[in-house]
Formats: C-alpha cells, sequence, structure tokens
C-alpha cells in the first residue's frame, strides 16, 4: 500500500475511535473519561508499533516503547461553536514535501479557553463524502517545544446542528513527525495559536 494510502487508514482509525469517544461519552465519570482517552492512546501506540502500515520504519518499531502525552485534562475538551463560512472555498493547502492538497474552507469552530476566545479554521477533505467530517491542523505555543514544531491534527465529526466537540486529549501527531519520508499538511495560519495547548501527543522521541 502507498504511503498516502497508509496515512487514509490511519485517519480511518482514527475517525472511527472519536466516534466511538462520542457515542460514549455522555454521561460518564472524569475516571472512565480518563480509563477511555488512555485506551484509545494506547491503541495508537499499538498501531504505529505493529501496523503494516505504520509510518514507523522496522528500527523504530523495535525501539518504540511508548508515545508521550500531556495527563489527561478534561479542561481541553471543549464544546465550540460552528460559524460556517458564506463562501466555502477550494483551497490547495501546502505540504511539508512542497506538494499540496485540496480542502473546502468550510467553517470557523469558536470557543471558549482560560477566558479567550479561540477561532479555529476547520477544513474538509475535497473529496469527503460524510459532510460532517472535519479536518483541524493546529500549531500553539507548545509546538516545537514539547510538541512536534509542524503542529498536530484533529479529525472531528460535527454532533450539532451549530456545534462540534474538539477534544484536544486526542490531538495526535502527523505521520512526518515520526518518518520524513511523509508529507503532511501544515496548519494554515488561521490555525497557529500564541496560545498553549498542553493536551494530547507530545513530540515524538527518536
Amino acid at each position: 500500500m502507498s504511503q498516502k494510502n497508509g496515512v487514509l487508514l490511519f485517519i480511518v482509525v482514527v475517525v472511527f475511535g472519536s466516534l466511538i469517544y462520542m457515542l460514549l461519552g455522555g454521561g460518564e465519570s472524569p475516571e472512565q473519561y480518563k480509563e477511555r482517552i488512555e485506551a484509545e492512546r494506547e491503541r495508537q501506540y499499538k498501531y504505529l508499533k505493529f501496523n503494516l502500515e505504520s509510518p514507523l520504519t522496522e528500527v523504530q518499531k523495535r525501539e518504540l516503547e511508548q508515545l508521550e502525552f500531556y495527563p489527561v485534562d478534561q479542561t481541553y475538551l471543549v464544546k465550540a461553536r460552528l460559524e460556517p463560512l458564506e463562501t466555502k472555498k477550494m483551497v490547495e493547502i501546502p505540504l511539508t514535501d512542497g506538494s499540496v492538497e485540496k480542502y473546502v474552507r468550510h467553517s470557523f469552530a469558536v470557543f471558549q479557553l482560560d477566558g479567550k476566545e479561540v477561532r479555529l479554521l476547520l477544513l474538509q477533505a475535497a473529496n469527503e463524502v460524510d459532510k460532517r467530517n472535519f479536518f483541524l491542523a493546529f500549531a500553539d505555543a507548545t509546538s516545537g517545544e514539547d510538541t512536534y514544531g509542524g503542529g498536530r491534527f484533529l479529525n472531528l465529526r460535527q454532533d450539532g446542528q451549530r456545534s462540534i466537540t474538539i477534544d484536544f486529549n486526542l490531538a495526535y501527531n502527523p505521520y512526518c513527525a515520526y518518518n520524513p519520508d511523509y508529507a503532511c499538511p501544515i496548519p494554515p495560519r488561521e490555525n497557529i495559536l500564541e496560545i498553549p495547548i498542553p493536551a494530547g501527543e507530545k513530540n515524538y522521541d527518536k
């Protein structure tokens, strides 16, 4: 399977985990929430460690003992207001290898974090069939320090008529954080935050 197909498979796995998260998330205790996030992180580790489509080389797989994450913190589980763009333009998002991928600039997710309003641009793949699915690439004040300098990703699914749940505890590294042979979307300028988001996956320790 090609590298691009491998990336798509990984995204499908992440989306499936996120869907299970949304279906089971209501009414759970903080302890149950933490256990569920930790289970998802373990699944992510096993995928990278053992899956044939993992971006890791065989040497990296043998050496990988764990992934590094921030402690689970429900502060970074937010309900955002969806503000659809009146004109949904198709744009070319640059990748780390200089190529581009086409996405639709669809909506802004707007929410409060630490008393500040945050607005993040939600993209939709040009060939996305389910119009409730979105892609979020972002960078923040931890990027290049505790987290990967090229930003992190979230695959989101609209769960209300004008709302969407964003759980930064599920933020994950793009494939190029593990292997430079892979090309990954660069976060759009709207999603480069000055504030830190100390949640989700930390930088991969080679």
